[in-house]
């Protein structure tokens, strides 16, 4: 069975992840850029609908201070690192997901290898960053290098339907070293055929629709900026997730 994870950034789209069977939750702020490092509290509540689900789901924190690219600057480093150590304190996540680059689109070793120390003993995912470094195999040898996890990517394409051909070399090349998980427009129409051609065995998605504003109340020249949402379905999560434990049969 291959592995679902879905990306929240409110509560409600969390315990729809959970409920819906989600095996991993990855914790941000503002998904509508990408994901920012989400609140404690916001972690703290996830966690205990984790507990009062009775279910078994990793949560792992997004570490990202801005929006923007991924160089970051010494200042903002330390931001990270105390992000990184305030989480692990907590004991609230099993995780962390954070990627760095340097202004050629290298991976930025040094730091990255900060964080890491920060976030030892849990483990690491490299995020989209991969998706625009320069040399992708030659970043996979310092990704995995370095020891993270896992990483996510869309195979340097917008969807990771597109970029399925890259993602597939990634996982031949990186030869169970590292996790290498499609993630980007992943739904209940392209899962199967994305397994089928990578042999991925995790996959992320947000698994979001698109949901009107509850207020009674509307100013006409803001509406359209206000008026929705995304949230995660519940359906859609299990949907996805009866496709990943398909995808065990695919050799």
């Amino acid at each position: 069975m291959a592995l679902l994870e879905i990306c929240v950034d409110s509560i409600e789209s969390a315990k729809a992840a959970i409920e819906g069977g989600a095996h991993r939750l990855e914790l941000c702020a503002a998904l509508a850029v990408g994901g920012l490092t989400p609140s404690l509290a916001f972690v703290r509540s996830v966690k205990s609908h984790v507990k009062s689900s009775g279910k078994s789901v990793e949560l792992y924190a997004m570490i990202r201070p801005r929006d923007g690219d991924f160089c970051y600057s010494d200042d903002e480093l330390v931001v990270m690192s105390e992000e990184i150590e305030s989480f692990k304190n907590s004991k609230l996540v099993d995780g962390f997901v954070f990627g760095l680059l340097t202004v050629d689109g290298s991976i930025d070793c040094e730091k990255c290898a900060i964080l890491l120390k920060h976030a030892s003993p849990l483990s690491v995912t490299f995020h989209r960053a991969f998706d625009i470094c320069k040399h992708p195999f030659q970043c996979l040898e310092t990704v995995i290098s370095l020891g993270f996890k896992r990483i996510l990517t869309s195979g340097q394409c917008a969807t990771a339907e597109f970029g399925a051909p890259l993602i597939t070399k990634l996982i031949q090349r990186a030869c169970g070293r590292i996790v290498v998980m499609p993630g980007a427009g992943i739904t209940v129409e392209n899962l199967h055929s994305i397994a089928s051609v990578t042999k991925a065995k995790e996959f992320h998605a947000s698994a979001s629709k698109l949901k009107r504003s509850s207020s009674t109340f509307s100013n006409d020249l803001m509406q359209a900026q206000f008026e929705k949402r995304k949230v995660t379905d519940m359906s859609l999560v299990k949907s996805l997730r009866e496709i990943c434990e398909r995808c065990g049969e695919i050799e």
